[in-house]
């Protein structure tokens, strides 16, 4: 990862480029205060100083303005127990919209009872990986599991869903191919693109005809193409056209891959994801990739396909054949999950009643949502990074657990905090929520923030030595 980079999610280039353009004359005054040159190791230990790395100061100049502004981090909170509808933090219960537990599963006492016997029989580890020495029935019982749900021939499940993007399409494209991308793909693709080498291509979100377009203008240069969507985007909780996706990658012979990790137990009226909801043959889709983290309540990621894509990723696939296994319990719990998602559907149905509540009443009220189908994700869509971090602030306060999602994220004026629903939520806890969401964004707009103190503030802070 580039220097610089995981605060909060965000560079602190970034950070730095989010401060100008809340305050300009902060920036300009910090902008004249000259970097510390940086410098290979610390003089008097010979060591590297991580202080020298390149965007430390402006770090620090984000810490300092949000801490001025009274905006409290609300990231890296501890929470002492399961994460469900509501959430223990600090002894008190919030009622939580920061969880991707979206079929209410996590906790459930099958899937730790199924955890705890794969402990039981298997040990909290496979020890190597699995060509080597690490494979176990599990393992084949959940990729079993995952190809009949995508209705794949098989499927390969890795350790970590940002990292089977990377892996996958790092090592299926190179340096002659050609990876078209919806504009606001997720980071792991976006890593996976810049890893092969292929020459990257990004259309207008949800474009289908824009994703031709490139196809059409750069498919001949190229050996191999890559059409790469979501079927359920975590950012504005709106989906694509599948079918038309479909059509442009036939058009053009490329493989379609779709990421299905907030699909897959959300859409369709089985949950089975983005096929299931659009009615269309899964098999239409070359590369089904997805995680376990979300509905499937575990660890990891997987890629859903023909037989032929699954053996080759398993002989050669990097981050498949050295890497360490899955571990047990993660694979049975994950596996328990499937059994429930099949045997109750009910709980997609709640799960898509709550969400579409939420939706409602909330522009009802005049929130913006944007884009949202009201299936699990809706944004609240702030305007403002400043007054997303300001409305996260208050709900907390106010016994609500949400996070706001800041520039360059998403661009400045679609800063927004990102609710995510769950079958457990009850009416009366989205109804409460959305109340209080209106109340505090209005007295947030009621109180705009001083950005000429905010820019005075640190401009002091900036020219400080050291």
């Amino acid at each position: 990862m580039a220097a610089g980079r995981d605060l909060f999610g965000l560079s602190a280039h970034a950070k730095a480029r989010l401060i100008e353009k809340l305050a300009p004359a902060a920036g300009r005054l910090a902008a004249g205060v000259p970097r510390r040159p940086r410098v290979e190791a610390s003089l008097e230990t010979g060591r590297l100083d991580v202080r020298q790395l390149d965007g430390w100061r402006d770090v620090h100049m984000i810490e300092e303005a949000a801490d001025y502004l009274g905006i409290a981090d609300p990231f890296f909170r501890v929470h002492d127990g399961v994460a469900a509808a509501e959430t223990p933090i600090d002894g008190r219960f919030y009622l939580n919209f920061a969880s991707y537990n979206y079929l209410g599963l996590n906790g459930d006492p099958r899937i730790t009872a199924a955890a705890k016997a794969a402990i039981d029989r298997y040990g909290t580890s496979v020890s190597a990986s699995r060509p080597v020495s690490g494979e176990r029935p599990i393992h084949r019982d959940l990729e079993c599991a995952l190809a009949r749900l995508h209705g794949a021939e098989d499927s390969i499940t890795l350790v970590g869903g940002h990292a089977t993007n990377v892996t996958v399409i790092g090592h299926l494209l190179g340096r002659h191919d050609l990876i078209v991308h919806d504009a606001l793909i997720h980071n792991s693709i976006a890593q996976g693109a810049l890893l092969s080498g292929a020459r990257r291509v990004p259309f207008r979100h949800l474009d289908a005809a824009a994703a031709d377009r490139a196809l059409a203008e750069a498919r001949a240069r190229h050996a191999n193409a890559l059409l790469v969507i979501e079927g359920h985007y975590s950012m504005d909780g709106d989906v694509p056209d599948l079918a038309a996706f479909v059509a442009v990658a036939r058009r053009h012979r490329a493989w379609l891959m779709v990421d299905d990790a907030h699909a897959l137990g959300v859409l369709g009226p089985r949950g089975f994801g983005s096929a299931d909801h659009a009615g269309i043959d899964p098999n239409e889709v070359d590369i089904w990739m997805g995680t376990l983290s979300k509905s499937l309540v575990s660890c990891g990621g997987y890629i859903a396909g023909r037989k032929d894509l699954i053996a080759y990723l398993k002989r050669t696939a990097p981050g498949f054949v050295f890497s360490v296994g899955m571990a047990p319990a993660a694979a049975a719990a994950a596996l328990a999950a499937i059994d429930i998602l099949e045997r109750e559907p009910e709980r997609v149905r709640r799960l898509n009643q709550r969400a579409r509540l939420f939706l409602e009443l909330a522009r009802a009220k005049g929130l913006e949502v944007g884009g949202s189908i009201g299936a699990a994700i809706v944004p609240v869509i702030t305007g403002s990074s400043i007054a997303a971090g300001r409305l996260a602030e208050a709900l907390f306060r106010r016994g609500i657990n949400v996070q706001p999602i800041l520039y360059p994220a998403v661009a400045e004026r679609a800063a927004r905090l990102r609710f995510f629903l769950t079958a457990e939520h009850s009416e009366e806890q989205v109804r409460k929520a959305v109340e209080i969401v209106v109340e505090e964004a209005r007295a947030v707009a009621a109180e705009p923030a001083d950005l000429a103190a905010v820019a005075r503030h640190l401009a002091g802070l900036s020219a400080r030595p050291g």
